[in-house]
């Protein structure tokens, strides 16, 4: 089987890297973290976003979407250079080694963690610099933006310390053999040339209004050995260990990033308002976790043997789910909150990309289909030899029979549209929800006085489908009933088992003559003109392919969607099929979630859900 992991011709990878305007590429990005919160690394060295203190707090460091005022910090040669980089072994350290005329320098970033791997009482950037040859000018800096004009950064030097204060976060900088700082009234710089062997370190630590950390140097030096040793670790226990390993290791790792400790939930992505298509308004904050994406999580976890995460994110979900009950949500805070309104931040945007938006205005959508989310991922968890609590029982037997009563209503669809319609993806969600019903009331892990009707509304929710949702004329499923448009969503019908005959390889054929441009695939008809390709998309087509038993397609498949990743084996949303340069937020979840189950489905196509 070929096989293509990670094409290094990317952006970042022995190349000059560029910025436009103050903006680097969306695919130049790698990106830290602590299972608290993230940060964006750019391959010219610039930290251009670092929300605190925690993912989805508003970020102290956002030249993501305001160069001017956001904030960033530095550290890059004063020379031309070019780049090279990689994560350390299977870890989140990101190693990125500057070459110039006159030398090279090696410098290795982490969000540390503490020496058990799990996320430390204060947040900690560390900065490493290793010279490696001849001598390289290096120049850093750390300046804290304004919040989106709300706070106004200041510095102090306090006992011995050097402090950066921005509303309620509290920074300390600690660098050593890296210059003398040069304390502004809201940055602090600094410069220091390397040599063969020389060690310098640079970190920055962050706290609430709470007592400041100071680290010694050798703690930060253990810290950082110990989160190299964490992620290794973790990786190593992956039970993955098929054609694609390196790519489905790297978004394991990538979704680790996304896995907010505190409460167990993913977020499905790192960052908001990153642009679908440059310069447009389709804007979204993704610093939430979705029931869809949740579900395709535990998926991929219980197939990479990671069952202590497949616990603590199943537990939250049934946490949010009740706390909501009767109503299904779309999404919900990683807190467990239900979302707030969505406001309009006064930024620039990505590239002049606005509006800049803080929440999501979807909270309040129905979609149909999350009820098919939501018993997917119970099913998952009871085929791996776990039990329901007698609570979640109940909750579910009372929501198998709300679907009951719903399917037939119109809504948002997976797409989160402003027209409700009946989407043939929605129905498909609905099935899936009650057949998965069904199967846990037969394995005696749900109880209900109907299963009956649970049977009766599943078989009609499949006659319905078959009725108004195919388009003879495409031979294919639709995007919504009485219409000829294409959904590449419908290809999940393969997954779920909705479907695995002659109608899905009609909707597979019609999908790539009219949604794929070469390995990308639009998300729904007519989606050229407005957005990039969604990245998903190219992976559930392999999943499709695969559970149809046509794997030199699935294979071919596989290898051009891989290919699609940065230099680090990153994923954002989308990618403009023109040039396959990266758009939306990134790191995107559900475009790594895919890539594991397609790879999984490729060894495994028989699998039942």
């Amino acid at each position: 089987m070929s096989n293509v992991e990670i094409d290094h011709r990317r952006a970042g990878s022995g190349r000059v890297p560029t910025r436009v305007d103050g903006w680097a590429p969306i695919e130049q990005y790698g990106v830290l973290g602590d299972g608290r919160t993230v940060t964006l690394v750019a391959a010219d060295g610039q930290i251009d976003w670092w929300p605190l203190p925690a993912l989805h707090s508003p970020p102290v460091f956002a030249a993501l979407l305001d160069p001017e005022h956001g904030g960033h910090l530095t550290l890059q040669p004063e020379a031309p250079y070019t780049v090279t980089r990689r994560y350390v072994g299977d870890s989140n350290v990101l190693e990125t080694t500057f070459t110039t005329a006159d030398g090279s320098v090696r410098v290795t970033d982490a969000l540390s963690v503490s020496r058990t791997g799990r996320t430390l009482p204060w947040t900690e950037l560390i900065r490493d610099v290793h010279g490696l040859d001849g001598h390289v000018a290096m120049s850093w800096s750390i300046q804290p933006g304004t919040r989106f004009g709300t706070a106004r950064p200041w510095t102090e030097q306090r006992h011995g310390a050097l402090l950066l204060h921005c509303a309620d976060q509290h920074l300390t900088v600690n660098c050593f053999d890296a210059g003398d700082p040069t304390v502004g009234p809201a940055t602090v710089t600094g410069s220091f040339t390397t040599a063969p062997g020389s060690r310098s370190m640079i970190a920055v630590t962050a706290s609430d209004d709470e007592p400041t950390y100071q680290p010694s140097r050798a703690d930060l030096q253990t810290r950082l050995h110990a989160t190299v040793e964490h992620g290794n670790a973790w990786s190593d226990a992956l039970t993955y260990d098929g054609p694609w390993r390196a790519a489905v290791h790297r978004s394991a790792l990538a979704l680790k990033l996304l896995h907010y400790q505190r409460t167990g939930a993913l977020a499905a992505a790192a960052t908001t308002s990153l642009p679908e298509r440059v310069g447009g308004p389709k804007n979204w904050d993704y610093r939430y976790m979705w029931v869809r994406d949740a579900s395709f999580t535990i998926d991929a976890f219980l197939r990479l043997g990671l069952h202590e995460e497949v616990q603590a994110a199943l537990t939250f979900i049934l946490h949010c789910v009740r706390s909501s009950a009767p109503h299904l949500r779309v999404f919900y805070t990683l807190d467990g909150e239900t979302p707030g309104s969505e406001t309009t931040i006064a930024a620039p945007g990505y590239r002049d990309s606005r509006p800049v938006r803080s929440g999501n205005g979807a909270a309040s959508q129905t979609q149909l289909g999350t009820f098919g989310d939501l018993f997917a991922a119970v099913w998952l968890y009871t085929q791996a030899g776990h039990l329901l609590d007698p609570a979640t029982a109940h909750l579910l037997a009372d929501l198998a029979d709300r679907c009951c009563d719903l399917w037939q209503t119109p809504d948002a669809g997976i797409w989160e549209l402003h027209d409700n319609r009946h989407y043939t993806n929605s129905k498909m969600g609905c099935w899936v929800a009650l057949d998965r019903a069904l199967r846990l009331h037969d394995a005696g892990q749900l109880s209900t006085n109907h299963p009956h009707r649970w049977r009766q509304e599943r078989d009609a929710i499949h006659t319905w489908v078959h009725q108004n949702c195919w388009s003879q004329r495409k031979k294919s499923y639709t995007f919504y009933a009485g219409t000829d448009d294409l959904d590449a969503a419908t290809l999940l019908a393969g997954q779920t088992g909705f479907d695995r005959g002659e109608h899905l390889a009609g909707t597979i054929d019609a999908v790539r003559r009219e949604l794929a441009r070469g390995p990308l695939i639009y998300r729904y008809t007519g989606m050229d003109q407005h957005e990039g390709a969604f990245i998903a998309c190219s992976f559930w087509l392999v999943s499709a392919l695969a559970v149809l038993g046509r794997h030199d397609e699935a294979t071919e498949q596989m290898n051009a969607a891989v290919a699609l990743t940065n230099d680090l084996g990153l994923l954002a949303e989308q990618a403009d099929p023109h040039d396959n340069s990266m758009l939306g937020n990134t790191p995107q979840g559900l475009s790594h979630l895919a890539l594991i189950n397609a790879a999984h489905l490729l060894q495994r196509p028989h699998d039942q859900h």
